[in-house]
């Protein structure tokens, strides 16, 4: 199937998709502060600079867009009918890359968490995942 948008217009839209401080992130990072969690932003210093970083937990938090890191059973996370070699070969590098950043955290003694672009749309839902992710830290967040 041909593309319905022009090649200039479809890379006038590609131009637009941010890495950072997207609204997905934006609502993960007031949900996280309402729940009373402190965190830095996009360390450089570590694999993949995670979105959102917990020093004090040793936890990070990825926001991932559905479309584009393959988020599994999501309806977002189609692939475009044109030029399907090339989007499936950009989409198993990025899950690759994403497997490769957590390992590496995961490594470097970091507890590693996605939070997906649908997951941030319901308050609730939202809330549920951050306290998932922190959740086993239970005996160790009591000490402090």
């Amino acid at each position: 199937m041909v593309d319905h948008i022009s090649p200039e217009r479809r890379s006038w839209l590609m131009s637009r998709v941010r890495g950072k401080h997207t609204s997905p992130e934006m609502r993960v990072r007031r949900a996280a502060h309402a729940l009373g969690l402190r965190f830095r932003l996009h360390r450089r210093d570590l694999p993949g600079k995670p979105d959102l970083v917990f020093s004090r937990h040793r936890v990070v938090l990825f926001v991932h867009g559905c479309f584009w890191h393959r988020h599994p059973g999501c309806p977002k996370a189609s692939t475009p009918r044109s030029n399907t070699p090339y989007w499936e070969d950009k989409f198993s590098m990025n899950t690759a890359r994403d497997a490769q950043i957590a390992q590496a955290l995961t490594s470097l003694g970091w507890r590693v968490s996605t939070i997906w672009e649908c997951e941030t749309k319901n308050p609730e839902v939202l809330a549920e995942r951050l306290r998932d992710a922190f959740r086993s830290l239970g005996d160790d967040h009591e000490k402090e």
